[in-house]
C-alpha cells in the first residue's frame, strides 16, 4: 500500500463521519464475538467433559505466547506510523504491526471451534476474515500483517488440533 493510497482512505472516512463510526462499530463488534465465543466454546467442553478441553486451551494459549514474542521482537511499525497520517480505526500503539494478533486470534479461535463445532468454526473464519479487511481498510495494519496472522492462526490450528494426535 503507498502513502498515497492509504492517505486516500484516511481521507475517505475523514469526509464521513458516519462512515468511520461504522467502521469503528464494525471491527468492535467482531473483535468480541470472537473473544466472547471462545470461553462459552471452553464451558461447553467442560460441560460435555470433553477429553480434549485441555488441547482447546492449550494449542491457542501457545500459539498466542509464540505469536506474541515474534511480533514484540519484530516490532514492525503500522501505517499509520509509516505515512504520518492518523488511523479511521482509534489507534496509538507503536510498533508490533506484523503480524496482526487481532487477526490471529480470530483465525485461531475459529480454528478450535472447526474442531468441535464445525459450522460454528467456518462462521467465526469468515468474520476473521471480515476483521482483517477492516483492520486494513481502517488503517492500522499492512495487508501483509492480516495475511500473516491469518495464515499463523490457520496453521496453529491445522497442526495443534489435526496433525498432532
Amino acid at each position: 500500500m503507498s502513502r498515497e493510497t492509504y492517505k486516500k482512505r484516511m481521507g475517505y472516512f475523514d469526509a464521513r463521519p458516519k462512515a468511520r463510526g461504522a467502521l469503528i462499530a464494525a471491527d468492535k463488534i467482531l473483535t468480541r464475538i470472537s473473544y466472547i465465543a471462545y470461553p462459552f466454546l471452553l464451558g461447553y467442553l467442560a460441560v460435555q467433559r470433553n477429553p480434549e478441553l485441555l488441547r482447546a486451551v492449550l494449542v491457542p494459549g501457545i500459539s498466542f505466547v509464540i505469536l506474541s514474542c515474534f511480533r514484540y521482537l519484530y516490532c514492525a511499525p503500522r501505517p499509520y506510523e509509516v505515512y504520518g497520517i492518523p488511523p479511521a480505526v482509534p489507534k496509538n500503539t507503536k510498533g508490533k504491526s506484523f503480524p496482526s494478533r487481532h487477526v490471529f486470534s480470530a483465525f485461531m479461535i475459529g480454528m478450535t471451534f472447526l474442531r468441535f463445532l464445525p459450522a460454528a468454526g467456518a462462521a467465526l473464519l469468515v468474520l476473521g476474515a471480515v476483521m482483517a479487511a477492516l483492520r486494513v481498510v481502517g488503517g492500522v495494519h499492512f495487508p501483509k500483517d492480516v495475511a500473516a496472522g491469518a495464515v499463523f492462526g490457520l496453521v496453529c490450528g491445522l497442526t495443534g488440533f489435526w496433525a498432532i494426535p
